[in-house]
């Protein structure tokens, strides 16, 4: 198994991270590819930490439509990105 690597935020990216987020949010539906293609310097790992953040904090609340939603979007970004194990592969 890989071992984990640390993830660093600064204060400055995790606001830029979660201003992201919040217009992932109220974004109309479908327009989310567009919205995370106009700012391709904050899609790394540290995006997708956060995103998982957020999704767990909104599972504690209650809000379990909004944290599917995000892991959702954590899922395929991580896909796009080279982050996400491709199952198949590994039969």
């Amino acid at each position: 198994m890989a071992e984990e690597e640390k993830i660093t935020i600064t204060e400055e990216q995790q606001n830029l991270y979660l201003s992201l987020i919040d217009e992932l949010l109220k974004c109309p539906n479908g327009k989310e590819p567009e919205i995370l293609l106009a700012k391709p310097e904050l899609l790394d790992a540290g995006f997708i930490h956060t995103v998982l953040q957020v999704a767990g904090s909104f599972a504690h609340q209650g809000n379990s439509d909004g944290a599917a939603f995000l892991v959702h979007i954590a899922r395929e970004l991580s896909k796009e990105l080279g982050f996400y194990p491709q199952l198949s592969e590994q039969e």
